[in-house]
């Protein structure tokens, strides 16, 4: 065995110290999107787990400096040679915020909670964690790389794999691995959305997390969460008593309440933002790029499944006039859909630099007939990957007009429901979207985009499905560098979608923080939060 150790609205901001007894501070942040649940197993929305991450916690955490796992939940493991057994020693006294204990079994319930996951929550979804981590759910148990969880006691872990996973700890410490009570799964039927918010089905569990985390749930009203420290916390408690995440949508409205002193940061900050911040005194924090912004293209939409429309719609696109005008300065266009740090960018992928003219003759040699293309685009949001997507919108949908298609705009409200409406393949033809990375692994990014077929592309390349599985399986190395830069050469050339950049994300703060613990993977606990 080989092993490791490792509601109602907030008060407005005060100045406060950390004392004897506790925590005392009140955080307002301002976040551009309201969460679609507090649920992290069912859902990847940035937002939601901002706010599940305060609230609960998995086995293993994201070293800040390093992004390596270490211990959280679980103070320590062990694998067996095969890599198909980990044992997994719980840190001793800790509770949730019910009141009940943390136990092996209450970790191995919420595996099988993941694992046997109803139909009805992964249908109408984008592709969740668990299934992009593990394959396949129970109701396909010979394709899934899970096997099963078993308690040895009250703080000893096995979990059991069908298949090796090298990189199942940096997986694990994914938001959608966080443990939750058991009583409260239960007791609030987290796997029955009866319930409704901003008119999308919500389970009584995702308004209400139960974990074991610094910040316990306090609210949900209107546009505020609010969370409150937890007493009963098994690690450093922080400064921050009551914390409350506010969505403010408009990015003018997030700049305006920071001046006011009605907040005391927000995320989503734009391009144009940086000039009155720096004007007005506010600290500006940008994030390392760990996200990647791309135009899908759904193959099952008419002419699009022509390579050759795809190719033109590529050879039209101008990267360096979205990012000068749109992105935050450092943003590096993007080739491929890995982020340069993982360090397995292909030197080999077909490149498509722009150019009109090859553009206008594919598109003259191809079967398109000047069909009118529906471009989904989400309106009224900033999103890590992009802070301006209705202005790159246009600006993508001018270019590909220069060449000859004819595009038609369908503006659809990221609080509607945007992500997974496109990803469930809504009838789109082309459509902006983007991907922030859980944690570090190229594993991360290729898996949920072409890890099996999805509508949202209509692609079906058994190849690179194939490849994919393998190249997870492989353990760190030439092989796996190697295996990565082939499916990144494949996925070029047959064009699914065109990857735009690798956007650098900022947020604002005020000058009563001293420190934030940014991370490129939105790990971002408050209890790290020093103030002045």
């Amino acid at each position: 065995m080989t092993g490791c150790t490792g509601g109602q609205p907030a008060p407005s901001p005060t100045s406060s110290t950390t004392t004897a007894a506790g925590p005392t501070a009140s955080f307002v942040f301002a976040t551009p999107a309201a969460p679609s649940s507090l649920d992290p197993a069912l859902t990847r929305d940035v937002e939601a787990t901002r706010v599940s991450r305060q609230v609960m916690e998995g086995l293993v955490t994201a070293d800040p400096n390093t992004a390596e796992p270490k211990p959280s939940l679980a103070q320590s493991w062990t694998t067996s040679p095969d890599g198909r057994t980990w044992t997994f020693t719980l840190r001793p006294k800790v509770v949730f915020h019910d009141g009940t204990p943390l136990t092996a079994a209450a970790v191995c319930t919420n595996f099988q909670r993941w694992y046997g996951l109803p139909v009805s929550l992964r249908s109408d979804r984008a592709s969740l964690t668990f299934k992009n981590v593990f394959a396949a759910y129970s109701d396909q148990a010979d394709l899934s790389t899970y096997r099963g969880c078993r308690a040895q006691g009250a703080t000893t872990v096995v979990l059991s794999l069908n298949d090796r996973f090298p990189t199942l700890l940096k997986a694990l410490s994914a938001p959608a691995f966080a443990v939750a009570s058991p009583a409260s799964l239960t007791s609030m039927k987290a796997d029955e959305l009866t319930q409704r918010r901003n008119g999308r089905p919500i389970s009584a569990f995702g308004q209400h997390p139960v974990g074991t985390g610094p910040y316990r749930f306090v609210s949900w009203t209107g546009q505020d969460v609010v969370l409150e420290s937890n007493a009963s916390y098994w690690g450093e408690r922080g400064q921050i008593r009551s914390l409350t995440f506010r969505t403010i949508r408009d990015p003018l409205q997030r700049l305006a309440a920071l001046s006011a002193g009605t907040v005391d940061g927000f995320d989503g900050v734009t391009r144009d933002a940086f000039a009155p911040l720096a004007q007005t005194g506010q600290q500006i924090i940008q994030r390392d790029p760990y996200s990647v912004a791309y135009l899908g293209i759904n193959q099952e939409f008419g002419p699009l499944s022509d390579l050759k429309v795809r190719q033109a719609i590529a050879y039209a696109i101008d990267k360096q006039t979205l990012l000068r005008n749109y992105f935050i300065d450092g943003t590096d266009s993007a080739s491929q859909f890995v982020p340069p740090r993982l360090a397995v960018t292909s030197d080999d992928v077909q490149e498509f630099n722009t150019d009109i003219t090859k553009a206008k003759q594919l598109l003259a040699a191809s079967k398109y007939r000047g069909q009118a293309i529906p471009f989904y685009y989400p309106r009224n949001v900033t999103l890590p990957w992009m802070a301006s997507p209705e202005k790159v919108y246009a600006e993508l949908a001018r270019q590909l007009t220069v060449v000859g298609l004819n595009i038609k705009p369908v503006p659809v409200a990221w609080a509607d429901g945007y992500a997974d409406d496109v990803v469930a393949g809504a009838g789109h033809g082309l459509h902006l979207m983007g991907l922030t990375g859980a944690y570090r692994d190229p594993d991360n990014f290729l898996g949920p985009l072409f890890g099996a077929a999805t509508p949202e592309f209509g692609y079906r390349s058994a190849q690179v499905v194939t490849k994919i599985a393998r190249a997870r399986t492989l353990p760190d190395g030439a092989d796996r560098t190697a295996a990565y830069r082939n499916i990144a050469d494949q996925i070029s050339s047959d064009l699914p979608a065109v990857p735009l950049a690798f956007p650098i994300s900022a947020l604002a703060l005020s000058p009563r923080v001293a420190s934030y613990p940014v991370s490129s993977t939105f790990n971002e606990v408050f209890n790290a939060v020093r103030l002045n």
